[in-house]
This record gives structure tokens, sequence and C-alpha cells, in this order.
């Protein structure tokens, strides 16, 4: 056999016996490999808090009730300090210094100080310790509900949450036939228009028409704060019926209401 035929052969050979290894490196089992590599990287899960969020858009002036609140599940290294949680879950953030107090500014990091401290007390406990609470500023259905959107009932500042900058809360004594029916509900805006009995014996009168009455209107557009205790109307309401109206009036219409008040 000539040699260059020999050299043909066993290079085919070679050849053969290269793809016979590959195609049995190709044809095995690789589940083994995918499993070891799954089970050294485990899936990490997240400690999760419950968190209180408005369930639906909620307006200044509105009463909270159960179904205007729900606890939503929420990272635990996400939750800001002045969130509302149950409690369940400590919140390591919750106990971060502020920059003021890391800084060394004493006044700025005492109010801070004091501020953190408060919403440690209140940032926390059953859905129930809010209801009945006022809504201050609005808030988005999914939000979380802090402190500073809300009043909740007997704090200090219950009817601020309601004035105007600047505004005065004043009570006038209304009736059935004065409050329209009692269909004059929280929010509303009216007219005050004060009636009284005017005495016309110095302008030459009879003895029979010297008492009339007059009226004149005081002041116009005036809105309604609360109707007795009541800052709001309930969902299926149209009337309220009350024995007085809390106004919200400037300082010169509170003085001038005063006045009316005292007057008739």
């Amino acid at each position: 056999m000539k040699p260059a035929r020999i050299i043909v052969i066993c290079i085919a050979a070679v050849a053969a016996i290269g793809l016979a290894l590959v195609v049995r490196a190709m044809g095995s089992p690789s589940g083994q490999p995918a499993a070891v590599a799954s089970a050294a990287a485990p899936v990490e899960t997240r400690p999760m808090a419950k968190v209180l969020v408005a369930a639906k858009d909620l307006q200044p002036g509105q009463r909270l009730t159960e179904g205007d609140m729900e606890w939503k599940d929420w990272p635990v290294d996400e939750v800001n300090p002045v969130f509302i949680t149950d409690g369940s879950v400590p919140i390591p953030s919750a106990a971060t210094p502020s920059p003021a107090e890391k800084a060394g500014d004493r006044p700025a990091g005492a109010v801070a100080s004091v501020t953190r401290a408060a919403n440690d007390l209140a940032t926390g406990g059953a859905k129930a310790d809010y209801i009945g609470s006022v809504v201050r500023e609005p808030i988005l259905a999914g939000e979380p509900i802090v402190m500073r959107k809300i009043v909740r009932a007997g704090d200090s500042g219950y009817m601020a949450a309601y004035l105007e900058p600047g505004m005065r809360a004043m009570a006038i004594r209304v009736t059935v036939e004065t409050a329209a029916g009692g269909f004059i509900l929280p929010g509303d805006r009216v007219d005050v228009v004060l009636t009284r009995e005017t005495n016309l014996s110095n302008l030459g009168a009879t003895e029979g028409d010297r008492s009339k009455f007059a009226s004149a209107t005081v002041m116009q557009n005036i809105k309604v704060l609360a109707i007795d205790q009541s800052t709001r109307a309930g969902d299926d309401e149209q009337a309220v019926i009350g024995a007085t109206a809390t106004l919200e009036v400037g300082p010169r219409d509170a003085e001038a209401l005063a006045l009316a008040k005292s007057e008739g």
C-alpha cells in the first residue's frame, strides 16, 4: 500500500473517533449539574410589614371609616418611620437619627427627636384606632396614611383641620325653618340673614304699627363646617336636623356675626 493512502486512512480514522466523542458528549444528561446550580442559589425572601393605606381616594374633611383603610404588605427596608404599621414587625429605620441630629444641630435635632418619638408612639396599632379621624389633606388610593394628613378624634386641632388659614369658626343657632328644612349639610355655603324687631315710634308711627321686623343679609357665601357635632354628612344622608351650625368666617365677619347674634 502506498504511503499516501496510509496517511489518508489514518486521518479519516482520527476524524471518526473525534466525531464519536463529540456526539457522545452532546447526548449525555445535563439535569444533575443544573439542579446543583439551582440549589446553590436559593431565592431570597424580603421581610414584609403591614402598612395602613387608603382603600380609596380620600378628601379633606372626610371622616375615616373601616372601609376607607386597609393593610398592605410593604418591604420592611422601604417603610418610612411616619407610616402607620400594625406593630407586628420592628422597623429598623424608625430609630435612624435625622440629618440634624447627626450634624449636631441641637435645636433642630431636638425638634426632630421629639417628632420622631411622637411618630413612634402614634404609628402603630389597630385600624380601629383611626376610625373617626378626619382627613386634613387629600390621600390617594393605595397611599400610606400618615399622621400629618389626618386628625384623630379628640386630638387638639380637630376643628383646625377644616379651617382655612386665618379663618375663624363660629356657631349660630338654627332651626328646621332657618336651615332649609335640614337640607343644609356640612360643606355647603350659605347666606346669613339677620331678622330683628324695629321700634318705629320715633318715626311717628301709630301705636299699633310701632313694632315691626326688618331683615338684612349680613354675610354671603359662608362655608358650613358642621351641623351640631357632625362635620360630614353620611353617604346616603340628604338632610341633617341640628340646633347649631358652625360657620367658617374671617376676622371681620366674626365681629359682624357676633354683633348680629346679639341683635336678633
